[in-house]
């Protein structure tokens, strides 16, 4: 896989208001591709978009000063700020393998900035007919939606195999809300995707208990806590090893794992999972790329205190 890197216009200038010449004709002014190689693994991060939510969703079970202290810390803006949305690529064994697929259509949810990933897969050369796999952390819309877009599905192989855990997919057919802190209509928005996404691609499901080897060194482990059947992928190739964490964890999760994000089905078990997952690679030193981490999410995870630090890895251009 290639990546392709375009500097700033305005890198250097600090004139004020200068912006710079308008990018070329079909590049973007900001990367939307980050590329890693696990062993012999490749690894491509790509940018579905941003999510523009508001701050509560990051710790609803906190008093709204102590959430607003970190924000200010942060140099995030006290009521609402864009969410990454972050999907991967997989190469391994002669396999590609889509992990996620993004927001696809804005449901009548002002997300206009989101829903990026086809034309940005397109642009990377990769061809959605030579995807052999989707690997789905949960079905949440942001994570299932990009397969939901007209015509992605003609495009799309006839014996495509999507992997997702048997949890997940009973889950939705009756799903319980009561313990989330959602925007209005996110909700039924939520239950719209699923629902359609289990009737669309049905025959296509590949369902797993609690493990399941994708492709040589790609492994789909079910951790429950954030869906009950939220899943992470670990790769593993020669001694290197990085995993992708879906929604396990957020940017405020290093500090203060405790703290209920809004899309938390089961806050607490999924506070249980994020700790727990956050102790295992402090441990092992391996890479981390979740799905809401500023892209391209690639990093480490250090022990700090009772709690945790996120050490993002330096871009390799």
């Amino acid at each position: 896989m290639t990546m392709t890197i375009i500097v700033p216009a305005n890198a250097g200038r600090t004139d004020p208001g200068y912006a710079g010449p308008p990018p070329v004709k079909g590049e973007e002014l900001v990367p939307s591709r980050y590329a890693v190689r696990i062993g012999e693994i490749d690894v491509l991060v790509v940018s579905d978009g941003v999510l523009p939510l508001p701050t509560k969703m990051l710790g609803h079970n906190v008093e709204p000063g102590v959430r607003a202290a970190w924000l200010n810390d942060m140099f995030l803006p006290p009521d609402a700020f864009d969410w990454s949305l972050n999907v991967v690529v997989v190469r391994s064994g002669g396999q590609t393998i889509l992990i996620d697929a993004g927001l696809g259509l804005d449901p009548n949810l002002s997300l206009p900035r989101a829903g990026q990933l086809i034309r940005r897969l397109e642009a990377a050369g990769i061809d959605l007919a030579s995807v052999t796999d989707v690997v789905l952390t949960h079905m949440h819309m942001d994570h299932v939606g990009g397969l939901l877009v007209d015509g992605v599905k003609e495009r799309l192989r006839s014996d495509l195999r999507i992997h997702v855990a048997a949890a997940e997919i009973k889950f939705w057919e009756a799903p319980d809300f009561t313990h989330v802190n959602m925007p209005e209509g996110f909700p039924d928005a939520l239950r719209a995707a699923a629902k359609r996404f289990a009737q669309e691609y049905r025959s296509q499901l590949r369902l797993f208990d609690e493990e399941h080897e994708v492709a040589p060194g790609v492994v789909v482990q079910r951790t429950g806590g954030h869906t009950p059947g939220h899943s992470v992928v670990r790769l593993t190739s020669d001694g290197d090893r990085l995993t992708f964490a879906g929604d396990a964890v957020f940017a405020v999760g290093f500090e203060h794992p405790d703290w209920h994000n809004g899309f938390e089905h089961d806050p607490e078990e999924a506070a249980r999972v994020r700790v727990r997952l956050l102790r295992e690679l402090a441990a092992t030193g391996e890479q981390l790329i979740a799905t809401h981490l500023p892209f391209p999410s690639v990093g480490r995870v250090a022990v700090d205190g009772d709690a945790f630090r996120w050490v993002p890895v330096f871009w390799d251009y």
